[in-house]
């Protein structure tokens, strides 16, 4: 229906948000150190997501595609210890993916909101892996994206995506850190379009899209004064402070107090965390 989310809430006016928003409007691959705040996320969750992608047994010989590769650290993983054949690492901005020919490397610089994602730059059915993280969270039809992916997949072939859950947003108590990230997540909804509240149904959207042995698992990073999860989110915080304080939830002051939270080793709390998703393409129509 028009007007509403893949998981059937009305959107608002507010979050009729353009596409492609993510990087320019915030996040811009330009500004000084997004590369580090990059960085800091894929300490966290790069060891969660090259374990899922071995136990699924990417390895010699599988063609991937690494959709939204960012610095290029899950690439770097599959081409050097998994010992894949090729990566063909997609993003809108290509800003911190290698320059330089790297052997089984190819950077394509495309949007896969785009029609010109499908037929126009691959073959149906080319790829034994199709990755993403952290991407269909920030688009605007991630039912529509996901059945996209999985069509790019070889018979047999994997689709792997991860994107955030929260579970600090709804029950838990009321602190200068849960209002943080209550006010991160509306003013990122309301600023570039950002929605997770779909995510517990990416498994359905799988199994909707043709896919066979869906499943999912969560992994929730502890927060521990001065890990990198702790400061991904407080620079997470610094670039959005313009969005957070304009939903009315918290001011700058409410966020530095939030950030020395983050910093103090007598805050107990829950980080969000990451929902990886994984179904395969059957093997025969």
């Amino acid at each position: 229906m028009a007007g509403e989310t893949d998981s059937g809430t009305p959107r608002t006016p507010q979050e009729a948000v353009p596409p492609g928003a993510y990087g320019e409007r915030l996040f811009r691959p330009q500004d000084e150190g997004e590369s580090a705040r990059t960085d800091l996320g894929a300490l966290v969750y790069d060891p969660v997501t090259t374990a899922r992608l071995r136990q699924l047994g990417a390895g010699p010989g599988w063609r991937c595609l690494d959709v939204g590769a960012g610095t290029g650290t899950v690439a770097a993983w599959l081409l050097r210890e998994a010992g894949v054949a090729e990566v063909v690492a997609v993003d809108r901005h290509t800003t911190f993916l290698p320059g330089e020919p790297v052997d089984g490397l190819t950077t394509i610089q495309a949007d896969v909101t785009s029609d010109r994602f499908g037929p126009d730059l691959f073959a149906p059915g080319l790829f034994d892996l199709v990755h993403a993280r952290f991407v269909l969270m920030h688009l605007p039809s991630p039912a529509e994206t996901v059945g996209r992916l999985a069509g790019l997949l070889a018979p047999g072939g994997v689709l792997v995506l991860s994107d955030a859950v929260d579970p600090t947003t709804d029950d838990a108590a009321d602190n200068p850190y849960t209002r943080a990230m209550r006010a991160m997540w509306q003013g990122l909804r309301e600023t570039i379009g950002t929605d997770i509240s779909w995510v517990p149904r990416c498994p359905e959207l799988m199994v909707a899209a043709g896919l066979e042995s869906v499943a999912a698992e969560i992994h929730v990073p502890p927060l521990v004064p001065g890990s990198p999860i702790s400061r991904f989110w407080a620079r997470t915080w610094d670039r959005a402070r313009t969005a957070m304080t304009a939903t009315g939830l918290v001011d700058e002051a409410a966020i530095d107090e939030a950030e020395r939270r983050l910093d103090s080793p007598e805050y107990v709390g829950l980080s969000p965390g990451m929902l990886t998703a994984w179904g395969r393409r059957p093997a025969r129509p």
